[in-house]
């Protein structure tokens, strides 16, 4: 596996960068973008991709499917996906997210980062 692409998702960034009432029903919105993911994959990335989902709060729990690992971070999402990064040794790695301290400390680590309409369009 160390060829195939390894795909961070920061659920709460993504899922907020829509404003369609994702505030409601916070687990819910994880949920259709898990869903979303393992149908639709990462638009544009050619090859096999391995997608984590890292979700925290009131999403935690949210049960991972066929296609995508869901990832309840303990404390921090942020946190958890550094840690995701940090452990992928030579691999590719490409992080989802909008946060600019999260693209900061993740391309540090020589990850790849793009916006949310990578799988959120």
């Amino acid at each position: 596996m160390s060829d195939v692409l390894l795909v961070v998702v920061d659920a709460a960034n993504v899922v907020g960068s829509v404003p369609d009432g994702w505030w409601r029903d916070r687990r819910g919105a994880a949920e259709r973008l898990r869903d979303r993911l393992a149908a639709d994959g990462v638009p544009g990335r050619a090859g096999a991709v391995e997608i984590v989902l890292v979700v925290e709060g009131a999403a935690r729990g949210v049960e991972s499917v066929p296609g995508v690992r869901v990832e309840s971070a303990a404390g921090s999402g942020d946190d958890r996906m550094v840690e995701l990064v940090a452990g992928a040794g030579e691999r590719p790695v490409l992080v989802v997210t909008a946060d600019r301290e999260l693209r900061r400390r993740v391309g540090e680590l020589g990850a790849e980062v793009a916006g949310p309409r990578t799988v959120r369009p």
